[in-house]
């Protein structure tokens, strides 16, 4: 499996000590820190959100904002590999927010999403975790045959026709959260 593309971020932080252990987690994962055109941006707590960005931003807070906000947010200290996987969600169009943080008012779950069986979302959420048909199966107890069953009841349900509309439907939607 290749590695992922680097991302070009843009760092939003005063404090010169936490801006360089920013940066060197962001390095560590092999993006590069830029100012200039940016895929995503990384504001840290306390500073004010860039208006107007040309980038997605991810917010490391412990306070959910009021409006529609950033696109993700994470606790101040999140680890390297949440930090990493918040920025390539982002910059692939989904919105991000740790467990028991309040949701933004604009993010509450669609009144018309997709009643989906406990076991489809369990596999929605596998999908997100970036398994195989095989290693879901493996990891459930159950069959390929079985999986399959469930993936094609999970894309009529939510309309679609790959593995990342699916997620990102269900993501959207409010049926899950990673």
């Amino acid at each position: 499996m290749s590695e992922p593309a680097p991302l070009r971020v843009r760092v939003h932080a005063t404090d010169p000590v936490r801006r360089r252990g920013l940066i060197a987690m962001l390095e560590g994962a092999g993006h590069a820190v830029t100012d200039d055109t940016p895929d995503v941006e990384l504001c840290d707590s306390g500073q004010t959100l860039p208006r107007e960005s040309e980038a997605p931003v991810v917010a490391l807070t412990a306070v959910a904002s009021a409006g529609a906000g950033p696109a993700g947010v994470l606790p101040p200290d999140a680890s390297a590999e949440q930090l990493d996987a918040a920025l390539r969600a982002v910059a692939a169009g989904l919105l991000v927010r740790p467990p028991g943080l309040p949701e933004p008012r604009s993010f509450a779950p669609a009144d018309d999403a997709p009643l989906l069986t406990p076991r489809e979302r369990e596999i929605l959420g596998l999908i997100g975790e970036g398994l195989s048909n095989k290693a879901m199966a493996r990891r459930l107890g159950i069959s390929v045959h079985t999986i399959k069953f469930h993936m094609e009841a999970l894309f009529t349900k939510l309309d679609a026709t790959s593995r990342a509309e699916a997620l990102t439907k269900g993501l959207r939607g409010g049926v899950i959260e990673l």
